[in-house]
């Protein structure tokens, strides 16, 4: 069991955090005054990162915690270690993600199809459940999923993926409509092409990225710290009345 730390006042969990948008979005959030829990499935990636988070605040804000998301029990000891440590959980960030083939729907195995579908979709419905008790003794919360702009688009070569991302939308809008009386709001986040450690193999071909450069207004691909104050705002009282909300931030890729 964690020791307490420092209540320095509300606390967030952020899967995939180790890096990419998850770390950016921990860093926004932990100067916006939040403890911030650190979690993937790399743990000695996690205590680097929520050290790092730490000398960078000069205290102990963010503690690591590393989960499976495809395993519930490990999901529910994420929220459980959050609240021995901080005694409450405001907020949720859905960040952690996976997609395990690059091909056609209509071909893609049943094995990697299913991983999506739990990674992408179930975890977060586990994740929810599991903080909605806390939230709601805290009198509200927010949960934010990052979802895509594949969620809403069809896409060569990234079908069950998208598939999987278009389900999280709607767990968003499902879970805004029975959360709303609790104080809970709930809102997903559709980043386009992000340069991450996620997108490095498909960007390394120099004709995609060339498409998805072009695809964009500004002409250039997005980086996490674009998305990051979005969830900084969404998490805060200024988003007091938006909930069951998809955020596009895509450069104008999909206008």
């Amino acid at each position: 069991m964690m020791k307490k730390i420092e209540k320095t006042g509300r606390a967030a969990i952020i899967t995939g955090s180790s890096r990419g948008i998850g770390y950016s979005v921990a860093a926004e959030l932990a100067s916006a005054g939040y403890n911030v829990v650190i979690s993937s499935r790399r743990g000695e990636a996690c205590e680097e990162v929520a050290e790092q988070i730490n000398e960078a605040q000069g205290r102990r804000v963010a503690i690591a915690c590393s989960a499976d998301i495809a395993e519930k029990s490990a999901l529910e000891n994420l929220v459980g270690e959050t609240v021995a440590a901080f005694d409450r959980l405001d907020c949720l960030v859905c960040n952690a993600a996976s997609s395990s083939y690059f091909g056609s729907l209509c071909k893609t195995p049943d094995k990697d199809f299913e991983q999506m579908l739990q990674n992408n979709i179930l975890s977060a419905h586990w994740l929810t459940q599991a903080s909605i008790p806390h939230m709601e003794n805290n009198g509200g919360g927010s949960v934010i999923y990052i979802a895509s702009i594949s969620g809403f688009r069809a896409y060569d070569y990234i079908g069950a993926y998208s598939a999987s991302k278009a389900g999280l939308l709607q767990l968003a809008r499902n879970y805004a409509r029975e959360l709303g009386s609790k104080k809970i709001r709930v809102n997903a986040i559709s980043p386009g092409v992000i340069e991450t450690d996620f997108s490095r193999s498909t960007l390394a071909k120099p004709e995609i990225r060339a498409e998805y450069e072009s695809a964009t207004c500004i002409g250039r691909l997005g980086l996490p710290g674009d998305i990051a104050p979005m969830a900084k705002f969404l998490a805060s009282p200024d988003a007091a009345y938006i909930t069951g909300q998809n955020i596009v931030i895509d450069g104008g890729a999909t206008i």
